[in-house]
């Protein structure tokens, strides 16, 4: 049972080690000259002006949390996938298949709801 995990295991350390040594490595043989320029706020080129703090409009973050909502359900699929082969070998690939096409109609439902409230429209 636990040897079903290992591929998710070494993919995450091995995701993690590149990452990490993508930034030791970087900081370690990249250049270092810091100036005045450098360390000065940079905004397309320009001067900045204004506050840098600016009102984001609730919708915003209603579309953020929707993106969140179903694209987190999209990783239920994974596992699906994954036992789906034991699941034909014991004559219930059509039942495994049933419930997760009943489980898309319910994201789908969903999204449609979503859609049809105006939640997804910037105007």
């Amino acid at each position: 049972m636990l040897t079903d995990y290992l591929p998710i295991a070494v993919l995450l350390a091995l995701s993690t080690a590149v990452a990490v040594a993508a930034i030791v490595l970087g900081s370690l043989f990249g250049p270092h000259r810091p100036t005045t320029v450098k360390s000065e706020p940079y905004e397309s080129g320009m001067r900045p002006f204004g506050a840098a703090m600016r009102r984001v409009s609730p919708r915003y973050y209603l579309v953020a949390v929707l993106f969140i909502l179903f694209d987190i359900e999209t990783i239920f699929f994974l596992p699906w996938a994954v036992t789906y082969q034991s699941f034909i070998a014991q004559s219930l690939g059509g039942f495994a298949f049933g419930e997760m096409l009943v489980f898309v109609a319910i994201l789908l439902v969903g999204y449609v709801w979503v859609w049809r409230k105006g939640a997804l429209e910037w105007e």
